[in-house]
């Protein structure tokens, strides 16, 4: 695939470096400042397909979440995984969240509602190009221990994304989940027996659940903690598929036996306490 420009002195091709469903990148444009600035004004309405990603902590009565609105198949997914990567270790969990039906127009601000929200801010939020650090409305709720209904409204007043994260989602510890419950129903019991038992139990929803900072993390301390060794973390650092590399890492720790699965779930405990609460393991358990 390559670029045709067309200009008043000819025309000229373009290599193109990288392809996706959606876009197509160049590295070293060629384009006249001119073309750039018509490219900027066509690009002001396009329709673009996009993904909702949302982190969430619960702190002792408060559910704290920060919405981002992301261009699919671009650089901002992992840009927004660097910038929250050192909140995952302070109990804040990452959710990819439905995508909308349709595509949304770039550029557009949505309000974000949630009734039950105490605060939003900013209020709306906006949908930004590709090359553009993409923003995050903040939101806050009391600890209330029912689904989280969310949805974006555009300025026609149109629905133009609704979801709901359903409370067994997001309760992170025991604590939280006895205050969250609170009409009257027990907290979920832990998973008893060895650490390898316990690991090799949940190994399915492991690997559905945990997020790629989490994984990208859990790797570089499986190898600090020598449960891993370099050669066996480079081949596990290469795979870019989310749900393989959480495969591949769990099923390498639990050939390793009880002593490499329980430095593990300790490991995990740090990084994703609210993934150990849903899978309910218990951080610290004997070898």
């Amino acid at each position: 695939m390559k670029i045709l420009h067309v200009e008043e002195h000819g025309v000229s091709l373009e290599e193109v470096h990288e392809v996706t469903r959606f876009h197509a990148k160049i590295l070293h444009p060629k384009s006249s400042s001119v073309s750039v600035v018509l490219n900027k004004i066509a690009c002001w309405n396009v329709d673009v397909h996009c993904d909702v990603i949302l982190y969430l902590a619960v702190k002792r009565s408060t559910v704290i979440s920060r919405l981002y609105l992301l261009l699919r198949n671009s650089s901002q997914k992992e840009a927004v995984q660097d910038r929250e990567k050192n909140q995952l270790s302070q109990g804040y969990s990452e959710f990819l969240l439905s995508s909308p039906n349709g595509s949304l127009k770039l550029n557009n601000w949505f309000a974000l509602k949630n009734p039950l929200s105490t605060s939003i801010n900013p209020e709306k939020i906006q949908l930004l190009p590709a090359d553009t650090t993409p923003s995050c409305c903040k939101m806050i709720m009391g600890n209330t221990g029912v689904d989280i209904e969310m949805e974006l409204i555009g300025d026609d007043e149109k629905t133009a994304w609704r979801d709901m994260l359903q409370a067994d989602q997001y309760i992170t510890d025991t604590h939280s989940t006895s205050a969250v419950l609170g009409a009257g129903r027990p907290a979920e019991s832990s998973l008893t027996g060895s650490a390898e038992q316990q690991l090799r139990s949940v190994r399915t929803e492991f690997v559905k659940r945990v997020s790629r900072p989490v994984l990208d993390v859990l790797l570089e301390r499986l190898l600090q903690h020598t449960v891993i060794n370099q050669e066996e973390m480079e081949s596990v650092k290469v795979i870019a598929e989310r749900a393989e590399k959480a495969r591949d890492i769990i099923d390498m720790v639990l050939r390793k036996g009880t002593e490499s699965c329980s430095r593990m779930i300790n490991l995990l405990g740090e990084l994703d306490p609210c993934l150990c609460s849903q899978l309910q393991i218990n951080v610290r358990v004997p070898t």
